[in-house]
């Protein structure tokens, strides 16, 4: 049995997607020239500021092109649905936000948008365009506490994306300079845990067939944002203890001290409802009281999504004073604004 969507020609929603979006922001986004799939902030890059490229595939919205705007990122790479870009839409994008003073790329790390991303660094490198690269690595269940020196190779970039972003653009728009941009951006990914639970699958839109196989009584903690595998599956419980499963493990790595103090993410992977999201929020608030955690800021609602997806995922970002400025700098992008 397929699922419904209201689309049209499933080959051209990507370009169909960013018609809308760009009709919908236009004074936070525009594409470059002859380049559909690079997306520029109107108000982001100029003369002097490392400039901010994320990206990846479509799907996860506003993951990636929502996070574009000023203050944030500078550009963003669009994908097929849960596909990397290629190359020419991200080096496209690195020559319209260079300032001169270098681009950082950041993105989830995933063997394709490794793969391109890298490819367009070296592309860039021979217009004189100096890149580096910070991968996002905060999904706790994509690799096991003891191989954390190894994020880098390692472990999947979701939802915390958010807070790294976050944390790079504000750097980026501070005019910091490359050295800072980038250790900003390493120490935000290395601050950021998430945990996700997955109800059932999402479908694409060329198949508009389930992905991956969930019980209708099951669900599963871990599973990815594509839908990989994740660490447990079992029958479904109630919101405190899926909670409690996904704080226990984000606070067993974490392991804050009395008196820390974090930013947290609820987030919806598609489909599950606003309701059901300050249901867990609610326990995570409850168990930052009990471990005396401070918090600073809190986001609710669809900020990383899989299509369609039903599940949730929670992101814990550990705030030093440093940090806190990165959160709090403003910025105003098409999906959120801060300041």
């Amino acid at each position: 049995m397929k699922t419904k969507k209201l689309i049209n020609d499933p080959a051209a929603i990507i370009d169909e997607m960013l018609d809308g979006m760009l009709a919908a922001h236009p004074q936070h986004l525009m594409q470059v020239p002859d380049s559909p799939r690079s997306i520029i902030a109107r108000d982001g890059p100029r003369d002097g500021k490392v400039g901010l490229v994320i990206g990846g595939g479509s799907g996860h919205e506003p993951t990636f092109v929502g996070f574009v705007g000023r203050g944030l990122a500078d550009a963003a790479a669009i994908g097929n649905v849960f596909a990397s870009p290629p190359p020419d839409p991200i080096l496209e994008c690195a020559k319209a936000v260079d300032g001169g003073a270098g681009v950082l790329f950041m993105y989830g790390n995933y063997a394709g948008d490794v793969m391109n991303f890298d490819m367009a660094a070296e592309m860039a490198a021979m217009d004189d365009i100096e890149v580096r690269t910070v991968l996002s690595t905060d999904d706790v269940a994509s690799a096991p506490p003891d191989r954390r020196v190894d994020r880098r190779v390692d472990r999947r970039g979701v939802a915390g994306n958010f807070f790294i972003f976050k944390a790079a653009g504000a750097a980026c728009d501070k005019m910091l300079d490359f050295d800072a941009c980038e250790r900003i951006a390493r120490k935000a990914n290395d601050h950021t845990y998430t945990m996700g639970v997955a109800l059932s699958p999402c479908s694409l839109p060329h198949t508009r067939k389930p992905n991956f196989d969930l019980g209708p009584d099951e669900m599963e903690i871990g599973l990815g944002i594509h839908g990989e595998p994740g660490v447990e599956r079992g029958p479904i419980q109630s919101a405190d203890a899926v909670a409690d499963a996904l704080m226990d493990r984000i606070l067993s790595e974490m392991q804050p001290s009395k008196g820390d103090t974090v930013a947290v993410l609820v987030n919806s992977l598609g489909s599950t409802p606003m309701m059901e999201l300050y249901l867990l929020n609610r326990r995570v608030k409850q168990r930052l009281d009990d471990i005396r955690v401070g918090l600073h800021a809190t986001w609710v609602g669809g900020y990383c999504t899989s299509m369609e997806m039903a599940g949730a995922s929670i992101s814990l970002h550990h705030l030093d004073g440093e940090l806190i400025e990165m959160l709090d700098h403003p910025c105003d992008c098409a999906q959120f604004r801060v300041g």
